[in-house]
């Protein structure tokens, strides 16, 4: 059995992802808060230069690695045609300080982010502009469905049917845009999500089991190997632990995959974004 004490060692990776708005309070700002009746519904520093310069700097440091430097996406959503297509300043701020359950956008710490961080970085995405929302996605949603049931569901779950080899995707349609879902189909894509890292075991009698890395510690490792056995091992009892680099998701090439499928495919996991 694994040990009792292990570590999760998703834990850290996943603040790496939207870090900046669980890191850093400066002395003299204002005080922690959050509370939806304690602030206003709309941005007070909205236009104002001095919020709009730190919070590019704010922005940059934290948030960039999911939603790119100019906040128009790359793991995370486009954030700049928020506005644009009905988003309020409250509602932005919420998401924000709560977080996005199932997906790697932490909640923010009210102890650690305060309000004024948050307003600050919305005055500088708002800022950038964005004119119209984004067009709407092409393709068939009912048929990328059905790509889905045959192809993708034995591995990932949506809603309360599926595997679990690979990610819950019941809100990736919130979480993912869509040229990082297509490069991740495609086999192009270099980022997995922390708990989801291809490792091979390798017992000492030779015996090799790939899955995913769930768990370890400096003693022991949790996988999930390819039959969706969730495996512990004490690491003394192994002869090796291998950090794969190929993801066991399958690469969908054009030969697997089509071009139109794949456009179904995409504008059915664009609908997917939770209850």
């Amino acid at each position: 059995m694994i040990a009792s004490a292990m570590r999760f060692v998703t834990a850290g990776a996943t603040v790496v992802l939207c870090v900046g708005l669980v890191v850093g309070v400066r002395a003299g700002q204002n005080p922690p808060g959050g509370g939806a009746a304690a602030r206003p519904t709309t941005n007070p520093l909205e236009g104002n230069r001095d919020a709009i310069q730190n919070g590019g700097a704010m922005f940059r440091n934290r948030c960039a690695g999911c939603h790119g430097p100019d906040a128009r996406g790359y793991l995370g959503p486009d954030l700049t045609g928020l506005w644009a297509s009905g988003w309020t300043d409250d509602r932005i701020f919420t998401v924000v300080r709560r977080g996005v359950p199932g997906t790697e956008m932490p909640a923010a710490d009210p102890q650690r982010a305060p309000d004024r961080d948050i307003w600050q970085i919305l005055a500088y995405v708002r800022s950038l502009g964005g004119g119209a929302p984004a067009a709407p996605p092409t393709g068939n949603a009912q048929n990328g469905e059905r790509i889905f049931r045959t192809n993708c569901s034995s591995c990932h779950m949506v809603g309360a049917q599926g595997g679990q080899l690979g990610p819950d995707l019941s809100k990736i349609g919130s979480g993912r845009i869509r040229a990082a879902l297509s490069k991740k189909i495609r086999g192009d894509g270099a980022y997995t999500r922390p708990g989801y890292e291809p490792v091979t075991v390798v017992t000492r009698d030779g015996q090799r089991i790939r899955g995913v890395r769930k768990n370890e510690d400096e003693y022991s490792i949790q996988i999930m190997d390819m039959r969706q056995r969730l495996q512990g091992y004490l690491k003394a009892n192994l002869a090796d632990v291998v950090e794969e680099q190929q993801s066991v998701m399958p690469s969908f090439g054009a030969d697997r995959l089509s071009d139109g499928d794949l456009d179904d495919l995409l504008a059915y996991l664009h609908t997917l974004r939770g209850s």
